[in-house]
């Protein structure tokens, strides 16, 4: 997967392209994984995101920014959408776009937000909500290269309950690996066999059984703003490098 820092150049990356939608996967109950064939896709890099346009016969247009889901894979590009509140554009993408309808998509934007094959030290993968999309690309970016001796990945994955958790069987086997260490955080319902009680994200969620801050792991941290703020205090406090902290984040308040 060794590709230049950015796929694509700076005018592919800004070009509009016609995207077809060839397949729908329920996720969650207002959450759908959108797969899309992209005429001349020029690739992406696990992390970065792509701006969606709507077009209405009116001439009306509306634009929204969403995570690839998935790493590259040709010309498909997947994006996990969660309807919001009123949200013109996620719910159409979540409950009006059907197989074989168009759309324009413009990217892959991002550059620091992403993780490479290449990087050898431990990963630490931070979500709340819906910013688990972009950290699932990675973890599907790393279980899709030889990993035998690579580094360390740890999710953890804050939700309100657990009908809340995309992607819920894949991160179950992933779960079940070495190399991947899943921990759900249930923030105000939880299953009965959970062991952790209901809360917020609490430092102790972030210490890993098997390496920590003094391992020196990249960070990356998405979901709402007031989430990825938190999360950001808690790992400082917890010895890791600021600079060692990725930050993606979206909306006023989190889970």
């Amino acid at each position: 997967m060794a590709r230049a820092a950015v796929p694509g150049g700076l005018s592919a990356r800004r070009a509009w392209r016609d995207a077809t939608l060839v397949e729908r996967r329920p996720e969650t109950d207002s959450a759908v994984t959108l797969v899309l064939d992209v005429h001349d896709w020029p690739g992406h890099l696990p992390g970065q995101h792509v701006d969606v346009r709507l077009a209405a016969p009116d001439g009306y247009t509306a634009t929204r920014s969403y995570s690839v889901s998935a790493p590259e894979r040709g010309d498909r590009v997947e994006l996990t959408v969660q309807r919001v509140p009123d949200g013109e554009v996620s719910g159409f993408l979540a409950d009006g776009l059907a197989v074989g309808d168009a759309v324009r998509l413009r990217g892959p934007v991002g550059g620091w937000f992403v993780w490479r094959a290449t990087q050898a030290e431990p990963v630490l993968l931070v979500a709340g909500g819906s910013g688990v999309v972009p950290l699932m690309s990675m973890l599907r970016a790393c279980s899709e290269v030889d990993h035998a001796g690579g580094p360390p990945f740890r999710l953890v994955y804050s939700v309100r309950e657990p009908g809340d958790v995309i992607y819920r069987d894949e991160l179950a086997g992933l779960g079940t690996g070495d190399a991947v260490d899943v921990h759900l955080v249930h923030t105000r319902r939880a299953p009965e066999a959970a062991t952790r009680p209901v809360g917020r994200l609490r430092a102790d969620d972030l210490v890993g059984s098997a390496w920590g801050a003094e391992d020196a792991p990249t960070c990356y941290v998405c979901g709402p703003t007031g989430f990825v703020e938190a999360a950001a205090d808690l790992l400082v406090g917890l010895g890791h490098a600021p600079d060692r902290i990725r930050t993606e984040r979206f909306g006023p308040s989190g889970p």
